[in-house]
């Protein structure tokens, strides 16, 4: 087995600064890049997908692309401020309380997925009722693109150096700045590659190409599983939060504890979506 040293020499951290650009005193991070990107990549992708109307039930699409633009705003918000919410409650809740102007410290911490999936589905609900647009076709179009947020984000905490995976020897690991002087699984490029990328094709597979659209609360069922799944997965490789380790003293993580409901929840939404289209003839 190569030791450690060896294996620093082989592969090293790509040193890229968090900092994309400046304009003035005002510093642009890749990090609010990736959420930029994601969102406006998903909503282009959307709203190709409302202009064909044979992937939805009856050759209608839910919405209007207009309505699209005006729910842009309303998602943005949910995400941001429910995946921040999420992180005080479910990752950083005692330090906050012992300091609470910790809570709009941004840089102490940071976003939450399962908070910003919360957040969405609210902004969703609240969105949907208003404009009177089917509530489960609005989840399936967002969900058939939020993977490529996922994929954005990922790749924007591989630039910064942080929720790096646990120390290990393969070939591929690395050392990051705050993660000591061990080689470690790059786990945010495989939480990018395989919650991003490859559920995005999945999905995008089955609801254009197998006619996942035509019923709804299918493709958010198969998201809400699959993210589950790669999550549990990745959190084998990837180092807990040290605020709170392994819980319960076992080898539990905080992100594989939140996505077991995520699980139990995208089970029962497909099965729903599956019962709801009927028997096929």
């Amino acid at each position: 087995m190569s030791s450690a040293a060896e294996l620093l020499s082989i592969l090293t951290f790509p040193a890229i600064d968090p900092v994309a650009f400046s304009l003035g005193p005002l510093a642009i991070h890749w990090y609010g890049l990736a959420y930029v990107a994601g969102i406006m990549l998903g909503w282009l992708v959307a709203r190709g997908m409302l202009r064909n109307a044979k992937l939805w039930p009856n050759d209608t699409p839910p919405c209007t692309v207009s309505h699209l633009d005006d729910f842009l705003v309303w998602v943005s918000l949910g995400i941001v401020l429910g995946g921040r919410i999420g992180y005080i409650l479910f990752y950083d809740f005692a330090a906050i309380l012992a300091d609470p102007i910790r809570a709009i410290q941004i840089w102490n911490g940071g976003m939450s997925f399962h908070g910003g999936f919360l957040g969405a589905a609210l902004a969703m609900a609240f969105f949907a009722r208003r404009h009177a647009i089917p509530l489960w076709s609005l989840f399936d179009i967002v969900a058939s693109v939020a993977p490529l947020g996922i994929l954005f984000g990922r790749i924007a905490n591989f630039i910064n150096g942080e929720l790096w995976g646990r120390p290990s020897d393969v070939p591929w690991a690395m050392a990051f700045p705050t993660g000591g002087p061990f080689p470690r699984h790059p786990s945010q490029l495989y939480e990018a590659l395989l919650e991003g990328l490859l559920i995005f094709v999945v999905l995008q597979f089955v609801g254009r190409l197998l006619g996942g659209f035509r019923s709804p609360g299918l493709i958010t069922g198969l998201f809400v599983i699959l993210y589950a799944l790669s999550r549990v997965t990745v959190e084998f490789f990837r180092e807990p939060d040290p605020q709170l380790g392994y819980l319960f003293g076992g080898w539990l993580t905080m992100g594989m504890l939140l996505s077991l409901p995520m699980l139990a929840v995208g089970v029962w939404a497909l099965l729903r979506a599956r019962r709801a289209a009927g028997p096929r003839s």
